[in-house]
């Protein structure tokens, strides 16, 4: 009981209720409970969220007297903490005071009422659970029933309030070329803001989702954790306010900062989803959870291994052209690979594609590169046994475009003013608000499907922030509205090409891992992680990325060497083995390997195909964190019946005396004997390959697995005897 009454307190997670009057109720996923009480004519409180209770003890959590906070807190009553909804009525009074109306349930989804007081004004606060996961979903609807337009000014997704001295913050930030870096540190008193203010690309910078550890510094397979991620694809804000020592209050939802948003009367608004999960098993079980809930519910076809593909941009970048097309589809369909990939340069007939200054927009072939056009890919690439895929950017224009000639007004921009012009000079983000827009994205998808049947793949990028502010489309009065409504409008799109194309595998880009958020992910089957391919790098990238997002839809490609970013020389061995424990793919010319090169990777992308179920479908564990300072680096990957994992581990710097240290595995059935087998191990010392080892004893006592020199990486698969 110690432990419980030492749990923090959640807001805003499911009620699965009929009449809330003065009662206690009782949350229940397979791990978790969460209790509130809930009364009419009052707020809900949040009293208690951990690890599971059963209903006879809620008198000891009241005894307790640890928790009691509201679970939705609006602005204009006893308003001194940072507030989740802030609006401006009909008669210009900002103050509002909720109060609980009923609830009712439908299905997964329990619904509480809220009303206030005095002004025709509701809220809905919805909460569903998935007997799948522990994730939680949150979300609000709002509706304005009075007789005049009002005026949202915040109006968050779900709040949490835990009570925990001595809690850490885990988060994420970059930019491009280095996006998902870890900052952990303690939570100390004020307000820390996490926000996106690019109006396109969420996740280029700060990201939206958090872990707060509320036992000290953050373990990555112990220690009570809890994850939240605000599933929404614009602009955001994650408030944490801390009071004293021991208080935080996480508010999450769309970034308030010139987004006010007008509902008239009968109007109402439903927020995004904030996804909360809570851990004993440190950030480790969040991500694992996570994960779980993304392959079961979130994530485009969650379940379908992905296939293994050569995309063409760092092969030969703009100079694509059926030829060396076909010279690269011979290389992967050699090495055993399924798919191909042409990226950005096919395109354009006035303006064509030859550098990234102009085109986009313009979605017809350039028949001087494609003299029978993409049909002439795909027949080659389906004449090779292989699958088939192009590269589009449909959310964005050049001002050298004949649809900007066309449609200058298409583009986000204010009329008074002057064109802020992004990528090459010249590139432009087109206004997703306005509905003749959304019918052309939806129809460059469309046309290149009805042209080519067979087509199997689409990366779908964005590469510009929103520089220019202002609508064509929107009225004046509804200027606030263009990054909500932009979003809400683009999510409109993806819907429509879904319910068609629903078999249609798409990856997410932008300028890398730009929109790695799961406001996507109902549309996407995989995301490009960065545009930084170094396998150095990406160690850092993809861990952080990890915490979150589950590796089947990780898109891990192996460039050339020296890398194109950071001009870096690693062996081919150590960037097949960082890429392999995503979904691999390559980046490069195939042509470019010499012959032990090529034969090592055929060796490679076989063994791929062998881990492949273990590495999508498996849970993940992370051991040994790069960002330790030491030089090293593990994880593994464990079936869900812990019959089958595979172990990996890096050596990415070199120093006098840097000793390689134990690896202690995890996640393995202690009293199982597993046999070991190393894939094409580099070192001289092949002690381990055939011998067997408890579970117990490779989690507990671990390996000595020597790794050498700089770049030496291990890769070892285990199987239960």
């Amino acid at each position: 009981m110690k432990r419980i009454l030492s749990l923090l307190a959640l807001c805003c997670l499911l009620v699965p209720m009929s009449n809330l009057s003065a009662k206690d109720v009782f949350v229940n996923t397979p791990k978790t409970t969460l209790m509130l009480s809930v009364n009419e004519g009052s707020t809900p409180r949040i009293h208690y969220y951990g690890s599971r209770i059963n209903a006879g003890q809620a008198q000891e959590i009241y005894d307790a007297m640890s928790i009691n906070y509201d679970a939705y807190p609006a602005f204009g009553r006893n308003s001194y903490d940072e507030t989740a909804l802030s609006v401006t009525h009909a008669d210009g009074n900002m103050s509002t005071e909720l109060a609980v109306t009923g609830s009712r349930q439908e299905g997964d989804l329990t619904i509480i009422s809220l009303k206030d007081k005095k002004y025709d004004f509701y809220v809905d606060l919805y909460y569903k659970a998935n007997d799948k996961s522990d994730v939680i979903e949150t979300w609000t609807v709002i509706r304005n029933g009075e007789k005049k337009p009002i005026r949202l000014e915040q109006y968050a997704s779900g709040v949490m309030t835990l009570r925990q001295e001595g809690a850490w913050i885990t988060h994420f930030h970059g930019t491009w070329g280095a996006e998902a870096q870890m900052t952990e540190e303690p939570l100390t008193a004020g307000l820390k803001n996490i926000v996106c203010h690019d109006g396109v690309r969420g996740g280029m910078d700060d990201r939206a989702e958090v872990m707060i550890s509320l036992d000290g510094k953050p373990q990555e397979n112990s220690g009570r954790v809890i994850g939240a991620a605000l599933c929404w694809t614009g602009n955001y804000k994650l408030r944490l306010e801390t009071r004293g020592k021991y208080r935080h209050t996480l508010i999450a939802g769309i970034d308030d900062l010139h987004t006010a948003y007008t509902l008239k009367p009968g109007e109402s608004f439903q927020t995004p989803e904030l996804a909360l999960t809570y851990s004993e098993e440190g950030k480790g079980g969040v991500s694992r959870a996570f994960h779980r809930w993304g392959r079961n519910v979130k994530l485009h076809n969650g379940h379908g291994l992905r296939e293994i593909l050569l995309n063409s941009w760092e092969g030969v970048y703009m100079n694509v052209n059926q030829e060396v097309c076909e010279q690269m589809m011979d290389g992967i369909k050699e090495l055993g690979g399924e798919l191909f990939v042409v990226d950005d340069g096919w395109f354009g007939r006035k303006y064509r594609r030859t550098d990234d200054t102009q085109g986009l927009g313009d979605w017809i072939t350039d028949t001087e590169k494609l003299p029978n056009g993409v049909p002439a890919l795909l027949k080659a690439a389906e004449d090779r046994g292989l699958k088939f895929g192009i590269w589009i950017e449909p959310e964005m224009t050049n001002s050298k475009s004949e649809l900007f000639e066309a449609h200058p007004d298409w583009v986000v921009a204010h009329p008074t003013r002057e064109l802020s012009k992004g990528r090459g000079g010249t590139q432009l983000v087109l206004d997703m608000s306005n509905p003749k827009v959304q019918d052309f994205v939806f129809g460059i998808v469309d046309n290149l499907v009805k042209e080519n049947p067979k087509l199997h793949y689409i990366k779908w990028d964005c590469n510009m922030s929103m520089n220019n502010y202002g609508s064509s489309y929107l009225t004046s009065d509804k200027q606030s509205h263009l990054v909500v409504d932009y979003h809400r409008g683009l999510r409109s799109t993806l819907e429509r090409i879904r319910a068609k194309y629903p078999d249609l595998v798409i990856q997410l880009c932008a300028s890398g891992g730009g929109r790695v958020n799961w406001g996507f992910m109902p549309y996407f089957d995989e995301f490009w992680v960065s545009d930084d391919t170094d396998a150095q790098q990406r160690l850092f990238i993809q861990w952080g990325t990890s915490h979150f997002f589950p590796t089947m839809a990780m898109a891990q490609h192996v460039s050339a060497s020296p890398n194109h970013q950071t001009h870096r020389v690693i062996p081919l061995k150590f960037r097949f083995d960082v890429a392999m424990t995503g979904r691999l793919g390559m980046e490069m010319k195939p042509s470019d390997l010499n012959d032990r090169e090529r034969e090592y990777a055929k060796k490679a992308v076989a063994f791929y195909k062998e881990i492949r179920p273990i590495v999508q479908l498996g849970d993940q564990y992370r051991l040994l964190s790069p960002y330790e300072g030491n030089g090293f680096c593990s994880e593994m990957f464990v079936s869900e019946d812990k019959s089958e994992a595979v172990f990996f581990c890096y050596k990415f710097e070199h120093y006098v005396d840097l000793h390689t240290p134990r690896w202690h595995m995890a996640g393995l059935d202690p009293n199982a004997t597993y046999r070991l087998n190393e894939f094409e191990c580099a070192e001289r010392e092949h002690y381990f390959e055939g011998k067997t080892f408890s579970g117990k004893f490779l989690m507990e006592t671990g390996l000595d697995a020597y790794l050498s020199r700089q770049f030496s990486s291990r890769v070892i698969r285990l199987k239960k005897i």
